[in-house]
Parts: structure tokens; sequence; C-alpha cells
């Protein structure tokens, strides 16, 4: 059975149920078996992290950029800076045998109640076995700092069960309404024992353009190799690399937590394209080339059916 959230307050009741009728309605048709390229009529929307090299405040523009779609270059139809609020969960790995201590995990947790901006919100979820709910949506830090107790380090960590709950309970709601979501993963990447597939969670968090931060804690494998799942420094990179995140220092929390509020506040563009002569039975390779002196940052494919 998949992993779901577990309240340590109440109202659990209400958020599973509110979160089940946002993802039944979230379906998709899959494409007729041998469909071929075809122009879609439907326009697509991409999260874009964009940023002139020299520091400066001028917004980048579409004239700024090139977009690649399944290998073919698309028509950039609109490129707008993204000024609006952001749902931001705190995924903090609570299991045994993690190398940081309960104090590390609380403050890499309470420096983004301090750095969030006006309008943003966040959630705190610990997980090892079970992924429960530290502290629900809100922006005031006293609350954050009132569930921070409630860390603890016990039992095997199911990091991707965990991030699948998150998807279809935490961030799916929003859906309709906020594109801004990300995830910020206090962890090393270690898995052990989900019944999710990795491949699995990284798709939908493409699909749904969510996307990921890291505060990397060491690896407690020493990079031992797995028979079944990648590696814990290789599952962060892919999960920050396909979603166009970034990874920061657990040793100091302030400026990650800094670093990525303002990123999302001030650097998230939303890019508008018709897809054109693209294949949609299959997942799209995409590729924003910028010009010299402008850096990009975006999820790295396109899930089939979009």
């Amino acid at each position: 059975m998949r992993a779901h959230l577990e309240r340590i307050s109440c109202g659990l009741a209400l958020c599973a149920l509110l979160a089940a009728l946002a993802a039944g309605q979230a379906g998709r048709r899959p494409a007729p078996a041998g469909a071929g390229p075809v122009t879609r009529d439907k326009a697509v929307q991409l999260n874009v992290v964009a940023a002139r090299e020299s520091g400066s405040d001028s917004p980048v523009t579409s004239k700024d950029l090139a977009l690649y779609d399944g290998g073919m270059e698309q028509q950039v139809q609109s490129f707008a800076y993204d000024p609006t609020p952001a749902r931001i969960v705190l995924l903090v790995d609570n299991s045994l045998s993690l190398r940081a201590d309960v104090e590390k995990l609380q403050q890499a947790t309470r420096e983004f109640a301090y750095e969030i901006y006006e309008g943003d919100q966040v959630t705190v979820i610990g997980y090892d076995k079970n992924a429960e709910i530290i502290v629900d949506w809100t922006d005031d830090a006293k609350v954050i700092e009132k569930g921070l107790p409630a860390f603890r380090k016990q039992g095997d960590p199911l990091l991707f069960d965990a991030l699948s709950a998150v998807i279809d309970e935490a961030m799916r709601p929003f859906s309709g309404s906020t594109r801004k979501r990300a995830v910020v993963l206090v962890a090393d990447g270690l898995d052990r024992g989900s019944k999710t597939n990795f491949d699995a969670v990284l798709a939908e968090l493409q699909r749904q353009d969510i996307t990921v931060y890291a505060l990397q804690i060491p690896d407690r494998t020493g990079g031992a190799l797995r028979r079944d799942r990648p590696k814990p420094t290789k599952v962060i990179q892919q999960l920050v690399e396909g979603t166009g995140g970034l990874v920061l220092s657990v040793e100091e929390p302030r400026e990650a937590a800094k670093a990525v509020c303002d990123e999302l506040r001030k650097r998230r563009y939303v890019l508008g394209y018709q897809p054109s002569n693209v294949p949609t039975y299959e997942t799209r390779r995409l590729l924003i080339v910028p010009n010299e002196g402008v850096t990009v940052r975006h999820k790295l494919k396109q899930p089939s059916g979009q």
C-alpha cells in the first residue's frame, strides 16, 4: 500500500479527503497506441529559474532564450516573471541511522520560518517508515518553532513512499491554483524499503512541475553499491537536476533557506508554448538554451501526454 501522510495534530481526515478528491480529478487519458508526432492545440506552461550572470535586476525576456522540446525547436509564446507566493514542503529524514542529529534537523527547518516571503506558506513533514505532518501549512514562524520538538530519529527511511505521499496529499490539491510548488529535502537520499518506484516518483514530480531542492546530509552508506535502487547521492542528484532545483549545504542552513526563498520569489518565470511536431506518447527531453550572460534551470523532461 502506498504510504500516506499521517498527522500528529488533528484534522487528518479532512486533509486526506481533499487530497483524494484532487487526485481523482487529475487523471489524463493516454494517447492512442501508435500515435505519431502532432502539433498540439493545448498550450503548455513551464516553470523556469532565470537570471543574469552579472547580477543585474534587468528581467530576462523571451528574446534571451531558445526552447527545444523532444529535439524540436519551439516558438516561445510568452515568458513572464512570476511574483506569486510559493508553497514549500520541508521533507525531513527522521530515520535512526541518519548522519545528522535532531538539533541539526531542527535548525535546517527553523531557518525557513524566517526567510519565506509574504504570502509564502510552509508545511513540515518528517519521515522514517511513515511520513508525518509535523507542522501544517503556515506562514507563522512561532507555529513552526513549536512543532520542531516532534522531530525524532527512529526506523528506516522510506523516502520514495514519503515523496509519493507529499505529491498526492500535500501538493496536488494546489495544482490548479499555485504553479510555484517546491519540496525542500533535508536528507542524504537513502531509501530502504519503499514500495514506490523511484523513476515513477521523479516522473510525477516532472509531470506536475514541482521543484526539488536539497539540503544534503552526508551519505550514511559511504557510497556503497545498491542492487535494486540508485545510490543515495544519485537519488539527490536526479531529483534536483530533473526538476530544476539546487543542492545546498545543510551545514549552512540560513544561507540555504535564503537562497531557496529568494530564488522562488525573485527569479522564477513561466514560459508558455504550444508543442509542435512532438510525440505525445513518450517522455520528451526539454532544453532551454540561453543567450550568453543568462543562466536558466528547469525540469529536464516532459512526461508523455503533455
